[in-house]
């Protein structure tokens, strides 16, 4: 009896962990280890995934807002026939845009895949994220985003090239415009590679235990498990680090400037 009152008081004392927490710990666990995964694959396959990876987001996203907003009851109207081209062009990726799920699922799956597809390729190509990069990639979004929705219209080609552009001088001006509201204070310029190292493995929430073991970018060629273990990095994150470290041609040539 007695032992059966302390079992009972046992399994009270034990904290009931939230189910929502529970899936959300596993689903960022999966998507370490997945960023993991796709850091050491070829060039080739990291940008095909990334570009399906984003393109099903887009197209569930596209799908749920083409559920909620689609309105039968107020069709655009039907332009006149004599319409010039470029007014038939414009209607036809209006009507693109104010699709039902099928079409908005399409239309976000082009864009969102194709522009981070493209984002993937520019940053392992030229090793940083900057305004360029964003704008090339944007403007590739935006001209696949009109060759599908404006398929057989008059100048076809004329009108990519110019919803391309349109696309990236608007994500050039949000890229230029988030960096001026959200500058990094001045001693992040130690931890620019570090920071990058991190997000592409997905640890980035160890940024902070670089900062106060103040492992800048300076020391990534020296870093060994003792020192990881210092800041009181787990074991996984530790190992994940390390080999990116080791594989790194960046980091290999500044260990053999170092040693």
């Amino acid at each position: 009896m007695e032992q059966g009152k302390q079992g009972v008081m046992a399994v009270k004392l034990i904290p009931q962990q939230n189910p929502i927490e529970q899936i959300q710990a596993r689903f960022k666990e999966l998507e370490t280890g997945f960023k993991a995964w796709l850091s050491k694959q070829s060039l080739p396959v990291e940008v095909a995934m990334v570009t399906l990876t984003s393109s099903a987001q887009g197209a569930a996203i596209g799908a749920l807002m083409g559920t909620l907003t689609n309105d039968k009851s107020s069709p655009l109207p039907t332009p006149p026939p004599q319409a010039n081209p470029q007014a038939m062009a414009s209607f036809q990726q209006a009507q693109a845009l104010a699709g039902g799920p099928l079409a908005q699922a399409r239309n976000f799956a082009v864009i969102t895949g194709v522009n981070a597809g493209i984002s993937c390729l520019m940053k392992r190509l030229r090793g940083k994220e900057d305004v360029q990069s964003s704008m090339v990639a944007a403007f590739g979004s935006g001209t696949m985003f009109s060759l599908v929705s404006g398929m057989g219209a008059p100048n076809q080609p004329a009108n990519a090239i110019t919803s391309g552009l349109f696309f990236a001088l608007v994500q050039g001006g949000l890229f230029k415009l988030g960096e001026k509201f959200s500058k990094p204070p001045a001693e992040d310029v130690f931890y620019d590679k570090t920071r990058s190292m991190l997000y592409k493995l997905g640890l980035q929430d160890y940024e902070k235990n670089f900062r106060k073991g103040l492992l800048t970018d300076s020391t990534l060629p020296l870093l060994t498990d003792s020192a990881l273990r210092d800041v009181r990095i787990p074991p996984g994150p530790r190992l994940l680090i390390l080999d990116h470290v080791q594989r790194d041609p960046e980091i290999k040539a500044r260990q053999g400037n170092v040693h």
